[in-house]
């Protein structure tokens, strides 16, 4: 497999195929065609909408598939309506844009169906800065899509008050906050992938900007491989302001790592540096799959301890603290998806024939476990235990989320689709 020009023909119609015949009839019929935005509220196996409310986290990231799959459509990489996903996409741009924002600027967490805001559990509006990172990156691929230079500026400007907002300390990521005395390896991941984003749509539009995101990308890749990076190559996903021997400093999210490291991968190359830093990806990525594989039932675990096997490590009674302990060996449709891009990339950037042996894998391993054998229904049953069963829990949002297997499926038939075509 992936070794001549059959191979490669034949894995980028089977993602196609995933895109255009399983995960888009699924979440077409989601997308709500009154108000705009769409509705995720799913129960896990994709069969009853159980809420109408419309978390932002959420419709940034549909915003951000459809805005994508409108230029691949454009390219002749995938079949679709365009002027359909066009539609779809604007008017949840605008959803957004009149019903989103606080006067502070920052972004409301939820919202109901018709946009009006609703406070979180936590009794706030504006309860975790990765709502307002997937608006930015939203906004930001529709404005490429559509050329419009308005949603792009309303992009930098949120994009502007994220930043201002980390370097003094004041967001919220509940309802895990980050405790005072910790660095978070996630907030460096996703302004990565934030910034990124937003310079691929500066350079298109020649914006001035770019040169500073240039210079945040280089600045935030250091932070993650020197900081971030432990000498055993692996993440610390919680960083202590002084050693200790506490769980959050010990755990390692796996999932968080590889697709970390496919977006150090995008970034660099953006910038021109993906050859100084490509060794160490692979490296991280390496001992990350060799900690992160149930080497038991198989697939992903949801959090190791960086020597290996279940989290330990001193308690201090943060709530994060108790998610480990209780979802540790739980098996999540995003690190899964993730873990396929990434091995692939890898694979392909390195040459490395081990890469494709765990691309192989978890190929194996996730289609014999997540799609959903009622194809009626389609898409993933998402959340498993340790045994690859499905259970009924919630994570993070109480959501069926579209983003993260889409944006893999995309990244997959984006990579290969040139590999094939132009030869």
């Amino acid at each position: 497999m992936l070794t001549n020009q059959m191979d490669n023909r034949q894995i980028l119609n089977f993602y196609k195929r995933q895109i255009e015949n399983d995960f888009l009839l699924f979440w077409e019929k989601a997308v709500d065609e009154k108000n705009g935005g769409i509705f995720t509220c799913f129960n896990n196996q994709g069969t009853e909408l159980v809420s109408k409310n419309k978390y932002t986290w959420s419709q940034g990231r549909f915003i951000w598939l459809w805005s994508r799959l409108i230029q691949m459509i454009e390219k002749g990489e995938i079949s679709g309506d365009q002027e359909q996903l066009k539609r779809q996409a604007l008017n949840a741009c605008n959803f957004l844009k009149e019903n989103v924002f606080l006067d502070n600027g920052n972004c409301a967490y939820m919202l109901d169906e018709v946009g009006n805001k609703m406070r979180s559990k936590e009794g706030v509006y504006d309860s975790s800065i990765y709502a307002d990172c997937f608006v930015v990156i939203g906004f930001a691929e529709y404005a490429k899509a559509a050329s419009d230079e308005n949603f792009l500026q309303l992009a930098f400007n949120t994009y502007d008050n994220i930043i201002t907002r980390v370097q003094l300390g004041n967001f919220r990521t509940d309802p895990y906050p980050i405790p005072q005395n910790y660095k978070a390896h996630s907030i460096l991941m996703i302004i990565l992938n934030v910034t990124a984003e937003l310079l691929t749509a500066a350079r298109q539009f020649r914006h001035t900007k770019s040169k500073e995101f240039e210079m945040r990308i280089q600045n935030l890749i250091n932070d993650i491989l020197n900081k971030f990076c432990r000498s055993d190559f692996t993440i610390c996903e919680m960083m202590p302001s002084q050693p200790n021997n506490e769980l959050l400093a010990r755990h390692v999210n796996p999932g968080h790592t590889l697709e970390c490291m496919w977006f150090v991968i995008d970034a660099a190359k953006k910038i021109n540096i993906l050859d100084k830093v490509v060794d160490k990806v692979a490296k991280i990525a390496m001992k990350t799959l060799e900690l992160g594989w149930d080497q038991e039932f198989g697939g992903l675990l949801r959090f190791v301890d960086y020597k290996g096997g279940r989290p330990t490590g001193d308690k201090k009674g943060y709530a994060y603290e108790q998610l480990i302990i209780d979802t540790w060996d739980t098996k999540l449709w995003w690190p899964h998806s993730e873990a396929l891009y990434s091995t692939l990339l890898l694979y392909y950037l390195t040459d490395d024939k081990v890469f494709l042996d765990w691309y192989r894998k978890f190929h194996s391993y996730v289609f014999s476990t997540f799609p959903n054998k009622d194809r009626q229904v389609g898409e993933w049953i998402q959340i498993r235990d340790r045994q690859g069963k499905p259970i009924d829990k919630v994570v993070a949002l109480p959501v069926k989320d579209p983003f993260h297997i889409l944006r893999n499926f995309i990244l997959i038939v984006e990579l290969l689709y040139p590999m094939v075509e132009e030869k």
